[in-house]
């Protein structure tokens, strides 16, 4: 199959691959996107992809907690441009979206757009999202939800970049005070910045040791001057990168970013704060949202727009 410019574009966003590079791992893999990734991860021609992925649609998530914060949910609802998700308007209206996930029995979207819109009788969820659609004039949709509950704790929220980025933490403890509501926080603050995948390394699926073990392998194989050491040497080669691997995708095992010493673990500044404040802390869980996260943004070419009009 042809390999287009746009595929060859996208695959450097997410690897910083080269360009030749890039265009020989989507032939190889026939434009398989995620194939492609591998391969040149194995190649050596990229580093892992991040849980991030391909961030492109505007919009905005905003987190709403209940008044003993001991629940709080994170929705995201998108627009098309980012002057609407600036707009107050459309703000208000993803605030009422927000406070109505909060209290929703609803497992997924579609059955959240067929309950009851609590702020108008006789609307559900989706004629409200379609009146808010005719007045705003451009094309929205509420993508996502998450709940999070903690009756031994409080949930921590944090929300970055005027809600492109929204994070709610499980906080179990026996002791609620300032220092503790404020250790929340800064862990909440930590996940927007360094983007975990797993809270701990119990959530790791069983088969992802195994699957680097073989990327990590190949990669070095394919190495001119690594692949002559020794079995042995390789062998450990392997298991210092997935260690170090998965220190950048557990949260607890991150180094905590406001560390003196740059080298305290987010587990290590818990169990400090826990310390100092006579408490039982236990960082459960997380929900991090970030407006966009997987989407395709549709590419605007302004000339060529012009163009077009032109020549009808």
């Amino acid at each position: 199959m042809a390999i287009t410019a746009a595929q060859v574009k996208e695959l450097r966003e997410i690897t910083g691959a080269g360009m030749m590079d890039c265009k020989k791992a989507l032939t190889e893999t026939n434009g398989d996107l995620d194939k492609a990734v591998e391969y040149l991860r194995e190649n050596g021609k990229a580093a892992a992809q991040k849980k991030a992925g391909r961030i492109a649609a505007e919009g905005i998530v905003m987190l709403k907690a209940a008044e003993d914060c001991k629940k709080a949910v994170a929705v995201e609802v998108n627009s098309e441009t980012d002057f609407v998700a600036k707009n107050e308007k459309f703000q208000t209206y993803v605030a009422q979206v927000a406070e109505q996930a909060l209290d929703t029995q609803a497992a997924d979207i579609d059955a959240f757009l067929a309950e009851p819109w609590k702020f108008e009788e006789g609307k559900t969820v989706k004629d409200a999202l379609d009146s808010e659609i005719a007045v705003i004039g451009e094309n929205m949709h509420i993508r996502r939800f998450a709940q999070v509950e903690e009756p031994n704790g409080f949930v921590a929220a944090y929300t970055h970049m005027g809600g492109k980025i929204g994070v709610l933490i499980d906080v179990e403890t026996d002791v609620v005070n300032d220092a503790i509501l404020e250790m929340g926080k800064n862990v909440a603050m930590q996940a927007a910045a360094m983007r975990p995948v797993y809270c701990t390394s119990k959530e790791i699926p069983g088969n992802f040791i195994e699957k680097e073990t073989e990327i990590l392998k190949a990669a070095i194989m394919n190495d001119p001057v690594e692949s002559k050491k020794p079995e042995k040497v390789i062998e450990g080669m392997v298991k210092g990168r997935i260690q170090k691997e998965l220190k950048e995708i557990v949260l607890v095992d991150q180094v905590y970013v406001k560390a003196e010493d740059g080298k305290q673990s987010v587990a290590k500044y818990v169990e400090q704060v826990a310390k100092e404040n006579g408490a039982k802390i236990a960082i459960k869980g997380f929900v991090r949202f970030e407006t966009g996260e997987g989407l395709e943004k549709k590419n605007e070419d302004f000339a060529a727009e012009v163009a077009a009009q032109a020549a009808k």
